[in-house]
C-alpha cells in the first residue's frame, strides 16, 4: 500500500486591495513532486476547495511548464470539509502568506489535525504553513504546539520582508504564545525541527529539508 499524504493550501488570495497573496508555489511544488517520486498517493485539499491562489511573487524561477502542471493540480483541489482524516498517513502545510487569513481559524482542519496526530500520524508545515497548527487543541486541552520544539516564519523574517505590519497576528509570536519551544535560525537558512511525529520549517529555504524529514519518518 503506498503512503497517503494529504496537502493544505490556503484559498486566501488578498492581504488587501492592492496586494494580492495566496500559496507560496516553490513550498507546494517542491514538496509535491518530492511526495509523488517517492510514490505517494498525494490529495491536495483547502478551504474553499477548486481553484486555489498562487502568491504572484512566488513564480520568479519557475520554468513554464511547472507552472502549467502545479496549476493544473490547484486547479481543483478537494474542500477540506470533505476529507476523512483516517484515510492519511500525514499532512503536510506548505505556506504563503494567504495561510494566516483561512488556515488559523478552520475548525475541520484543527479535527483533521488534531485527529491524525492523536492517531500517531505526522502533522507537518513549514514557513506560514504552521499558521495551521494555531488553532489546533488536543483532547487533553493543550495546544498541540505547547511544549514542542518548532519553528515557522520568524517575526525578523516578516519584518525583512515587510510584511509584519499587514498580518493579522506574527506567527513566530503567536506560536510562543501557545507554548511552543520555537527554536530560530538566521534568516532565510534552512531549517527543521523534529518533535516526536511534528515536523516544522523556518522559510521557504527549509521545504525539502521538511519534506525529506517527513519522506523518513514514513520509511
Amino acid at each position: 500500500m503506498s503512503k497517503k499524504v494529504l496537502m493544505v493550501v490556503t484559498s486566501h488570495s488578498k492581504i488587501n486591495n492592492e496586494k494580492e497573496t495566496g500559496i507560496w508555489l516553490s513550498e507546494f511544488a517542491e514538496a509535491y513532486v518530492e511526495f509523488n517520486k517517492q510514490g505517494f498517493d498525494v490529495t491536495v485539499a483547502s478551504p474553499l476547495g477548486g481553484m486555489a491562489p498562487i502568491d504572484p511573487n512566488s513564480i520568479d524561477g519557475r520554468t513554464p511548464q511547472e507552472m502549467i502542471e502545479m496549476k493544473e493540480i490547484l486547479q481543483n483541489t478537494n474542500k477540506i470539509e470533505d476529507i476523512h482524516f483516517s484515510e492519511y498517513d500525514a499532512v503536510f502545510l506548505p505556506g504563503g502568506h494567504g495561510t494566516m487569513y483561512d488556515l488559523p481559524n478552520n475548525l475541520k482542519l484543527q479535527t483533521v489535525i488534531r485527529d491524525l496526530y492523536e492517531a500517531n500520524k505526522i502533522v507537518a508545515a513549514v514557513c506560514h504553513g504552521p499558521a495551521g497548527l494555531v488553532g489546533v487543541t488536543l483532547s487533553n486541552g493543550q495546544p498541540l504546539v505547547a511544549g514542542k520544539q518548532v519553528n515557522a516564519f520568524t517575526d525578523a523574517e516578516e519584518k525583512e520582508a515587510g510584511m509584519d505590519q499587514m498580518m493579522p497576528f506574527l506567527l513566530e509570536s503567536k506560536l510562543r504564545e501557545l507554548g511552543a519551544h520555537f527554536v530560530t535560525a538566521p534568516n532565510w537558512n534552512s531549517h527543521v525541527e523534529v518533535d516526536g511525529n511534528l515536523i516544522t520549517g523556518q522559510n521557504p529555504q527549509s521545504t525539502l529539508a521538511v519534506v525529506h524529514a517527513v519522506i523518513e519518518k514514513l520509511a
